[in-house]
């Protein structure tokens, strides 16, 4: 496939990356991490931006409301690597004139990751706390935890505990396997699948599936056999780019990014130009944007193909468009927003 890059702004400590669809039209959204500006750019050429807000930043996450136009979720004022107690959740609801309405609707300190799951027309809200309290940078004396909810829409979000004790919990991503839309967390203990009600009465269900420290986690099935692979960082903002396949009933390391670099920061699992692949990214050393695809499936070889150096990516996003698929990045260590568009 070949990958062209289009830098769209200079954003302070850009981090948090997606995109909503208002009045049938996609808007890329990118947010600061750094006291700055959520910026939103429109399809189809995503020539010019318009501000979501000026500030606060501190935006770990961005998440759209399903069966809405164009509403979505977002933390603010998470700033700095310990005594975030004024991170916050925020709803955004675009309004006419590329404007918007924003409003509080959650306060938690240390929340980081988040998102909604839906069942039957229910909206679950599940997220992450780095840490309960910290009183310095290195403090990691008190664990994480899972909390979860139900999304009913603009109003203050009522929470409860489903799992503490998660140390350096960092990583989440959604994973959708025969219908059914489930969280995957991680922290020094594991990786944990969590599962929201699958009817109106019943309860959540969580289930730890790896039992070693990790930042993060992405899983696709990327030599089509019909199981998943999974991606981690590891440990904690970690050195290390792994793949792990589950062979005779345990996970066994395929794949390892040949660059140890402290601060690997994206995984990613996605269709590029149809292929499936895992795309990564660290914010130290190479500062690299790559991606790992089947080079041969069997035996299966995985090869990493670079995209570009010196970016120091946090996040991506990936959009699926006629014709094309872009990879939405979130270049933090070069405060760069970039498109990356992928063609057959």
């Amino acid at each position: 496939m070949k990958i062209e890059k289009r830098t769209l702004a200079t954003l302070k400590s850009v981090y948090a990356c997606n995109h909503i669809e208002v009045d049938g039209q996609t808007r890329i959204l990118l947010a600061s991490e750094a006291d700055d500006a959520c910026l939103a750019w429109n399809a189809p050429d995503y020539a010019r931006s318009h501000a979501v807000w000026d500030g606060p930043g501190g935006t770990m996450s961005i998440v759209p409301i399903p069966g809405t136009n164009g509403e979505f979720l977002a933390v603010q004022k998470f700033y700095r690597f310990y005594d975030w107690e004024e991170a916050k959740v925020v709803h955004v609801r675009p309004l006419p004139g590329e404007r918007y309405e924003v409003t509080d609707i959650l306060q938690l300190p240390y929340i980081h990751r988040f998102d909604l799951l839906t069942v039957g027309g229910r909206h679950y809200f599940i997220a992450g706390t780095l840490t309960t309290v910290k009183a310095t940078r290195d403090d990691w004396s008190s664990p994480g935890k899972i909390w979860i909810g139900e999304y009913r829409g603009v109003e203050p979000l009522q929470l409860s505990v489903l799992k503490d004790g998660i140390t350096q919990h960092h990583g989440y991503s959604r994973l959708t396997t025969g219908g059914v839309m489930r969280g995957l967390v991680t922290g020094r203990e594991g990786a944990f699948a969590v599962t929201p009600p699958q009817t109106p009465d019943g309860g959540w269900q969580v289930e730890q599936f790896m039992d070693w420290p990790i930042s993060d986690i992405s899983a696709i099935d990327i030599d089509g056999d019909g199981e998943l692979e999974f991606a981690t960082i590891e440990p904690f903002h970690g050195q290390y780019f792994r793949i792990y396949k589950k062979i005779d009933g345990a996970f066994k390391m395929i794949f390892e990014h040949p660059e140890v670099s402290e601060f690997y920061h994206v995984v990613v699992g996605a269709r590029l130009a149809g292929e499936p692949v895992f795309i990564g990214g660290c914010r130290r050393g190479r500062q690299q944007l790559f991606y790992v695809r089947a080079r041969q499936k069997a035996p299966l070889e995985l090869e990493a193909v670079l995209i570009e150096e010196g970016v120091g990516p946090s996040n991506v996003h990936v959009l699926h468009e006629e014709r094309r698929d872009i990879i939405v990045a979130a270049n933090r260590e070069s405060n760069e927003a970039a498109l990356y568009t992928a063609i057959p």
